[in-house]
């Protein structure tokens, strides 16, 4: 017994010590929850590089599909760019309205988004009709809707019941 409590504790190569794995197979921290390596400063520097990053890839993505393969020029650098800015914009303030929403609306919220700026990209192309931009723009909400839903409804449930006293498995 004493070798079993002992074979799910460690230290890792820097010489930390591990707690007791939990069930799922990683280490705990107090009360069963897993602990958070990262600060708060760390989390915010994340969340404004993805933030960025997500905006480049858009707005590049954007202008790639305004030129159809045709020369760059700074009109369309200039629409990439604008396009970036715009979408690190929408994504903030999605980002901070959604945090105060209930979960049903939260999940429309990113949906909208995602619709809109997957129906936006879609349009950029030459040559494509209305039709074929916004029927992947409604496939994009309706899953990322459905995605969103089910994992705040689920993680709001999990909660619920770890404060009732039982475990989830």
């Amino acid at each position: 017994m004493a070798q079993a409590a002992s074979a799910s504790t460690g230290t890792t190569r820097t010489g930390a010590r591990t707690g007791p794995a939990d069930r799922r197979g990683g280490a705990s921290g107090p009360g069963g929850a897993v602990p958070d390596v990262f600060g708060p400063r760390a989390h915010l520097a994340g969340k404004v590089a993805l933030t960025v990053v997500l905006g480049l890839l858009f707005g590049f993505w954007a202008a790639a599909n305004r030129r159809d393969g045709g020369p760059i020029t700074g009109w369309n650098a200039l629409f990439g760019w604008l396009a970036a800015l715009a979408f690190i914009v929408v994504f903030t303030a999605v980002g901070l309205l959604a945090s105060k929403l209930p979960r049903e609306r939260r999940a429309l919220l990113w949906a909208v988004f995602a619709g809109i700026a997957t129906g936006f990209l879609i349009s950029q192309s030459p040559h494509v009709s209305l039709l074929r931009s916004v029927i992947p723009a409604l496939a994009t909400a309706v899953g990322v809707f459905a995605v969103l839903f089910y994992r705040s409804y689920a993680s709001e449930a999990g909660a619920e019941t770890e404060t009732e006293g039982h475990r989830r498995i």
